[in-house]
């Protein structure tokens, strides 16, 4: 038995003798490149690589938006020129509609003109309403679904860029920019550490007050 010892340790000696009479032959550039290789086949392999779970949650599942100019048209009487024109009230919301997002929603228009040879003037306000359908690409690994949840915002608010006076009518146009946004259920890998944290001593306050008590009376005797 210590025969066979003795030949093992000479053999590792001989080995660790070829290894380091191998290494002095490479150059700096060649080990980097060894430990690179050494470093992939280990990934690869599996060892010492971080453990991963896949979990369920709720996630951002899909996201769009979309650009839109509208063209309207108000009847006034005898209209001399535009004065102002302004948006409020914007409101808006979101629905599911097959595999489809539909948003609905609705604003007011005021617009201040002249009139008679500009020698008047009035306010006129119109409510618009809207209804526009978006086409939002949804995660290969996710669908939508009754607990999908729809989440819409104004990136741009509807803006008045245009307004015109033609044939006693007001003609004006309206930009506005909505974001989409689906929040529903998804796969997600996540990191898991093995190690379980310590764990922390409990003390119940009785066992705390009988201390305090039985000290407070050892030192006033």
């Amino acid at each position: 038995m210590e025969i066979n010892i003795k030949n093992q340790k000479i053999l590792f000696s001989e080995k660790i003798d070829v290894i380091n009479k191998s290494i002095k032959k490479f150059n700096r550039t060649q080990l980097v490149m060894c430990s690179f290789f050494y470093y992939c086949i280990v990934y690869c392999r599996g060892d010492n690589v971080a453990s991963y779970k896949e979990i369920v949650t709720k996630a951002v599942i899909g996201k769009g938006k979309k650009y839109f100019r509208n063209n309207y048209l108000v009847e006034v009487s005898g209209p001399s020129n535009v004065l102002g024109c302004w948006v409020i009230n914007h409101k808006f919301k979101g629905y599911k509609q097959g595999d489809k997002i539909g948003v609905d929603g609705c604003f007011d228009v005021n617009i201040w003109y002249s009139y008679e040879n500009d020698s008047k003037t009035a306010v006129i306000n119109k409510k618009i309403e809207y209804n526009d359908i978006f086409n939002v690409r949804i995660r290969d690994d996710s669908d939508i679904t009754s607990d999908t949840d729809i989440i819409v915002r104004s990136l741009k608010q509807p803006t008045v860029t245009s307004v015109s006076v033609d044939s006693g009518n007001i003609n004006f146009v309206i930009e506005k920019e909505l974001g989409v946004e689906i929040v529903g259920e998804t796969k997600i890998k996540i990191e898991v550490e093995e190690d379980e944290e310590p764990w922390d001593e409990i003390v119940d306050d009785e066992i705390i007050d009988k201390e305090l008590n039985d000290n407070y009376l050892e030192e006033s005797i």
